[in-house]
């Protein structure tokens, strides 16, 4: 393990508190695990142990946490057989959390409007993210997420104006809008309310219709499937903005011993290996260099 995460990765036995089922075969999950929630922060993910049956461990973002109750969220979907396991899991199931791990987003400064943009799996940290934003009354977030299946929740139409949107595009999170932060929703499985189209050319439409100086006040935060990091990545590179990328990896250890979740990242000595659990999850969206295949 990297010795700048000693003393800041907790490992407890956390109880389940509920694991409800959504549309798409996705589940959130919540548990009561103090150390993590308490120290968590928006970016960092925790290792868990989905069943004694099982070793190895699943990486998972946090999605929210509530230190005063001592509870953490979790977004999954079942798709193999940890997250089968991690599905049988009710009320009352104890369940070996290893958190928080890695590098979360770092604030912007003097920026005052943060564009936030989330696709399938990486939703989670957005809404982690928009909930500590929504406390700092002189930022202005916007959150757009996107997804090809259903999503997690039941969207309706957002009760607050973003007069920047196409016509008809009025879906939000519910959970945002009470928040009183302006959220849409984009997807190509026509879906009511969604923009029809990819979440980066939604974020883009947003931009454009941004005057110059609103353009300088934003820097976008993301995570979601490689492909839409990388088209995240180029569209902050054509309008010139700032951005933070938080990477999905496969992962074993999760604490920096494997470095099998290594990617290429530009630094001033030049491109170097850096370990996503650790040195990332989330890096400097500008220096992310990704592979042929990714």
């Amino acid at each position: 393990m990297d010795k700048g995460h000693r003393g800041t990765i907790f490992l407890e036995h956390a109880q389940v508190v509920s694991n409800d089922a959504r549309e798409g075969d996705q589940f959130i999950l919540r548990v009561t695990a103090p150390k993590l929630a308490g120290a968590a922060r928006p970016g960092n993910f925790a290792h868990i142990r989905c069943s004694d049956e099982l070793p190895m461990r699943r990486p998972m973002s946090v999605m929210r946490v509530d230190p005063d109750a001592a509870w953490v969220e979790f977004l999954y979907k079942r798709v193999g057989l940890g997250t089968r396991l991690l599905a049988a899991a009710g009320p009352g199931s104890r369940l070996s959390v290893l958190g928080p791990i890695g590098v979360p987003f770092s604030s912007a400064g003097n920026l005052s409007r943060p564009l936030l943009i989330g696709g399938g799996v990486g939703i989670p940290p957005m809404v982690f993210l928009a909930d500590r934003l929504r406390h700092q009354p002189e930022l202005k977030p916007f959150v757009v997420m996107g997804s090809e299946v259903p999503f997690p929740f039941r969207s309706r139409p957002s009760q607050i104006m973003v007069s920047e949107m196409p016509d008809g595009v009025i879906g939000c999170m519910p959970l945002l809008d009470d928040w009183g932060i302006p959220s849409r929703l984009a997807s190509l499985a026509g879906y009511a309310g969604c923009f029809e189209g990819y979440v980066t050319d939604l974020a883009a439409c947003w931009l454009d219709a941004l005057t110059p100086a609103e353009r300088s006040q934003v820097e976008i935060y993301g995570c979601g499937p490689t492909p839409m990091l990388r088209a995240t990545q180029t569209l902050a590179a054509s309008f010139g903005i700032g951005s933070q990328l938080c990477l999905e990896e496969y992962m074993a250890c999760a604490v920096g011993g494997c470095a099998g979740c290594a990617v290429r990242i530009r630094t001033p000595k030049g491109p170097a290996m850096k370990r996503v659990c650790v040195d990332g999850p989330v890096f400097d969206g500008a220096t992310v260099v990704w592979d042929a295949a990714g």
